[in-house]
């Protein structure tokens, strides 16, 4: 199968990790323990969030006194997208020798007046206490949302319309190359209706949806999530609390999930099974084989398939 993961941020940096170079290399290496058996059995593509680390280069940016302005957001996003998919090839590198495997900078289309850019909701960066995060807020003009244990920085999240690799992408995997590409997202670029030049945009895409749209335009077999829980969950965190197993794209619309944790993941695997009859599934790094083997995690099919 053709198969595109989408990683969390937590597999990277998890809350309350330290964003140490050592920390992040260590999480990356269990990423690649984690994709290995798969990658010897299907064409696979990796993408990656970003928040922890977009979220530290932005505030060092802003206090950088070298620059006469913060870079913005779309080239910040460039340079995690740099530096998780180094990590990760050298990663993949050790544990797949032999394997081909390259990191892709991608640029995602998004439209200019996309409401998202008059509604900051991404949360990107370190969480702050209430006061040191409206002290940041009124120094540096961020917006600011309360987290669950804190406050965060937030930032336009537009929707994803196109992937301006998408093409590259696939002629590498027809190759034989395993691709990490659309880290956080994509670069947010727009393109100019006359002459279809890119101009980047202060904003964060959302990794997951890009991910959905990503594999459906790769014509992907299987779109798979993998987070820091086991499966998706109705009535998360109460003592209601029940797996959600086998489930079709209207189930997990249903299901009232949170927007700032699963509920994007819900909606990106929900997309993808309507748009290509494919499927998709939501589950934990470390169960990625026994998720796409049915042993594991939720599994998302069309209304047609169940039952």
């Amino acid at each position: 199968m053709r198969i595109v993961i989408a990683l969390g941020g937590n597999a990277l940096l998890r809350r309350g990790d330290r964003p140490d170079p050592a920390v992040q290399q260590a999480n990356v290496d269990r990423v690649a323990t984690a994709v290995a058996a798969l990658a010897l059995e299907h064409e696979i593509v990796i993408t990656h969030g970003n928040e922890p680390q977009i979220g530290l280069l932005a505030m060092e940016s802003a206090a950088d006194p070298v620059l006469t302005a913060p870079f913005p957001l779309d080239l910040l996003g460039a340079q995690t997208e740099g530096l998780i998919g180094s990590l990760l090839v050298r990663a993949l590198h050790d544990t797949l020798p032999g394997r081909k495997i390259a990191a892709l900078v991608t640029h995602t289309l998004v439209r200019g007046d996309d409401p998202a850019f008059e509604r900051p909701t991404k949360r990107v960066g370190p969480v702050y206490p209430r006061d040191v995060a409206h002290f940041l807020a009124r120094r540096r003009g961020w917006h600011i949302a309360k987290d669950a244990t804190g406050w965060r920085q937030v930032v336009a999240s537009p929707a994803p319309e196109g992937i301006v690799e998408t093409e590259a992408i696939h002629d590498l995997l027809t190759c034989g190359v395993l691709v990490i590409c659309a880290g956080g997202g994509g670069v947010p670029v727009t393109a100019d209706l006359d002459t279809g030049a890119l101009t980047g945009v202060e904003a964060v895409v959302d990794k997951d949806l890009t991910a959905a749209l990503l594999a459906e335009e790769l014509k992907a077999d299987f779109l798979l999530i993998l987070t820091d829980v086991p499966n998706v969950y109705a009535d998360y965190g109460t003592r209601h609390q029940q797996s959600v197993l086998d489930v079709t794209p209207d189930d997990l619309r249903g299901g009232g999930f949170p927007e700032d944790s699963m509920g994007p993941k819900t909606e990106a695997a929900a997309r993808f099974v309507e748009r290509t009859g494919g499927l998709a599934a939501i589950g934990a790094l470390d169960a990625a084989y026994e998720i796409v083997h049915g042993r594991s995690g939720t599994l998302v099919r069309s209304d047609l398939t169940v039952g």
